[in-house]
């Protein structure tokens, strides 16, 4: 049996992972995110994609891209989450089970970060485990395909 495809979709500034803001987002490098989602994803039988980008429309784009495809997201829509109709909508058309993933848990940070436009139209939300969050969300993915 082939291994699942699975998008794991950054927003912006996470591609600066490690250098931008160590004491909120922690010290493992964009690099290590990609290595450790994709050595999980292998031993959960799935082949995991990690992309990163600063740009909505791209993001967007990668969100229809999943839809059409009826490819698993795991996303991290950075900055976007508090605001982005536009990403919001596209993540709306998914096919696929999308679980939304925070490094910080947003309710403990500054009050404008509490909203979330994309968690009413993911399957599940995970928040506030650090790199850890990515790992739990893989695994609620597996979970969700297989159960």
């Amino acid at each position: 049996m082939s291994a699942r495809a699975v998008l794991v979709l950054n927003g912006p500034n996470l591609g600066r992972l490690g250098s931008r803001e160590p004491e909120v987002y922690g010290a493992t490098s964009y690099a290590g995110l990609v290595e450790t989602c994709r050595t999980l994803g292998e031993e959960l039988g799935l082949d995991v994609e990690v992309r990163e980008t600063n740009d909505e429309g791209e993001l967007i784009r990668w969100l229809h891209e999943a839809a059409d495809g009826s490819i698993p997201v795991v996303l991290n829509p950075g900055a976007f989450t508090h605001y982005s109709y536009g990403m919001r909508d596209a993540a709306a058309q998914r096919t696929a089970p999308l679980i939304e993933v925070h490094i910080s848990n947003p309710y403990a940070r500054e009050e404008f970060r509490h909203t979330s436009v994309v968690a009413p139209v993911a399957t599940g939300t995970v928040a506030g485990f650090g790199i850890g969050s990515y790992r739990l969300a893989l695994r609620a993915l597996a979970d969700e395909l297989t159960g």
